[in-house]
């Protein structure tokens, strides 16, 4: 598909975002809930990615939509989903040393959770192996990953977010996306994430 066509599927869906947006603000609780529908498992894996605890995912993800109800943004700020991505982010990087504080690093419930809650986040095997792909970096390469590939959000968005220089972003996420699929090879699966 060439880039015109990306770009106008992309386009659609903020343009989708915000109609739905406007006609939940008017009391459509069917396009509230498209729009949850639609943006709520990139968030929860990338919240989850970040924190590493299930239930603690779906609180800032679900912070993240009481957020976007109760203070309008801005369309002319960006997207819908870059506005909650960001929401989520932040949520998942207190939550990540909040917890940190509280029991010792190693405890966290992700990787040996019982696979029924997490299947409603990661359903194949080598979405799994991606988790633990991304599980496996350190916490400046994952959350520059995550918020490229789940946030959608694009190098300046993240360089703000992170308070590093965009070349910073640019090397992390190449780093982070070759360390990925280094882990992935080795572990057999032939596709990952890329830049």
């Amino acid at each position: 598909m060439c880039r015109s066509g990306v770009a106008k599927r992309g386009s659609d869906r903020v343009n989708r975002d915000w109609d739905d947006y406007r006609h939940a603000r008017q009391g459509d609780e069917t396009a509230w809930r498209r729009l949850v529908d639609r943006h709520r498992p990139r968030l929860t894996a990338m919240a989850l990615l970040i924190c590493g605890h299930v239930a603690s995912a779906a609180d800032c993800v679900q912070e993240a939509f009481v957020r976007l109800a109760h203070s309008p943004p801005h369309q002319d700020r960006g997207s819908l989903g870059g506005y909650l991505s960001t929401i989520v982010y932040r949520l998942a990087i207190k939550e990540l040393y909040r917890r940190r504080r509280q029991t010792e690093l190693g405890e966290s419930d992700f990787p040996e959770i019982t696979p029924t809650p997490l299947e409603a986040v990661l359903k194949a095997e080598s979405d799994r192996q991606i988790a633990s792909a991304i599980m496996s970096l350190d916490d400046v390469h994952r959350h520059v990953l995550l918020l490229r590939f789940y946030g959608g959000h694009s190098y300046e968005d993240i360089a703000e977010l992170t308070h590093a220089p965009v070349g910073t972003v640019k090397s992390r996420l190449f780093y982070a996306v070759k360390a990925c699929r280094e882990y992935l090879t080795e572990k057999g699966v032939t596709h990952g994430p890329s830049a």
